[in-house]
Parts: C-alpha cells; sequence; structure tokens
C-alpha cells in the first residue's frame, strides 16, 4: 500500500494528482499547517527530518521530494503512459520541464509568496522576484505556443509537476497576461484526476 502523507495547501496535491491517473490503491494521511504562521505541523518530522510535504511510503521506503516521488511512480506503474520514452529526444525535454518545476520555476514564486506574508519593503528582493517571474512565465508561455501539452503532445508528469506552478501564477492574477499559460491550465484542469485532486484536497482543507 502507498501511503501519502499530505500537506494541505501544499504541492503534495499534485501527488494526488498523479496516484489518481496512475489508478494504484492508496491511503492519505493529511497534515494541516499551523492557522497562524502557516508551517507545517511538527508531526511531519516523524515522518522525514526535513518535517515537509509531499512524502510516499511504500515497501518501507520514504521517498521525499515530488519531482523524485513523480520519477519514482511513473517509472514503476506508467512509464509509457505518463512520459516519453526513455531513448526519445522527448525524455530530455520531458526531464528538464519535470525538474524546471522545482528549481528554475519556483524560486521567485515562493520568494514573491514569502515577501508577500513578510510585508517588508525591500530594495532588492521584490524587484527581482518580479523579474524573474516574468522570465520564466515568458519561457513557459514560449514553450507552448502550439502545444496542448510541455511535451510529447499528452499529459506527462511534467505537467502534473507543473501544475502547482500554474496555480500559483493564477493565484497572483498573471495568467491574463500569458494566453498559451491560460489555455494550457484550463486543459489542465479538465482532467478529471486533476479535479478528484482538487476535490480531495479541499477535504483535508
Amino acid at each position: 500500500m502507498i501511503t501519502l502523507h499530505h500537506l494541505n495547501k501544499s504541492r503534495s496535491k499534485r501527488i494526488i494528482w498523479l496516484l489518481e491517473e496512475l489508478g494504484v490503491e492508496y491511503q492519505i494521511v493529511p497534515y494541516q499547517r499551523d492557522s497562524v504562521t502557516f508551517l507545517a505541523p511538527p508531526e511531519l518530522k516523524a515522518i522525514h527530518p526535513l518535517g515537509k510535504s509531499p512524502v510516499l511510503e511504500e515497501d518501507g521506503q520514504v521517498i521525499a521530494e515530488s519531482g523524485a516521488i513523480t520519477e519514482y511512480l511513473i517509472g514503476k506503474h506508467a512509464a509509457e503512459r505518463l512520459a516519453p520514452a526513455k531513448e526519445s529526444k522527448e525524455y530530455i525535454e520531458y526531464l528538464q520541464w519535470l525538474h524546471f518545476a522545482e528549481s528554475s520555476g519556483m524560486l521567485p514564486l515562493l520568494l514573491k509568496v514569502f515577501l508577500l506574508k513578510d510585508g517588508a519593503e525591500t530594495k532588492f528582493l521584490a524587484p527581482y522576484a518580479d523579474s524573474e517571474i516574468s522570465k520564466i512565465l515568458s519561457y513557459v508561455e514560449q514553450s507552448l505556443q502550439g502545444k496542448t501539452y510541455l511535451v510529447a503532445e499528452k499529459l506527462t508528469g511534467a505537467d502534473i509537476m507543473m501544475s502547482f506552478i500554474v496555480e500559483i501564477t493564477a493565484q497572483f492574477g498573471l495568467l491574463t497576461h500569458y494566453p498559451n499559460l491560460a489555455r494550457y491550465s484550463e486543459t489542465l484542469a479538465a482532467h478529471p484526476c486533476f479535479q478528484k485532486a482538487q476535490a480531495l484536497e479541499l477535504q483535508y482543507q
């Protein structure tokens, strides 16, 4: 049995989506953020030293990091369906997008989230975050030109990973500036398993 340690309002939701797409048996252990600090509860540290989510358990193995979890699950349960063939050029694109979502793509968006929560005026960080966000969103916008999905014209783990980037972009009200990204957002949201993950996430709010 797969166990997903899920924190509300976190990147863990896309792992719920992935598990639903895979059609495997799994269970969710929910955790709630502190209502004041918005931080994860200390109970998560009993699962993994970092005390973060998502964390996956299967066959006695504890796996942290969204990208690693996604690669592991797809490689084990749906390599042909949710990823391009490993010998293809598209597989390299797939890996780049898979990891872009948690590296280059995520950092400036997180900076903006933290800056908004802090509320302090900054001389460097706020303009830097806005500039980097514009850069990464323009890159994704250009990459989606004439395409339905990021890679291989089908839903892959890269799209599931990128869904969190899309959601934060929407929360910041930026999708109106990026028509390809807005269309992509609608495409992802139309998937029944995405909608199931959305409903489950709301259930654990």
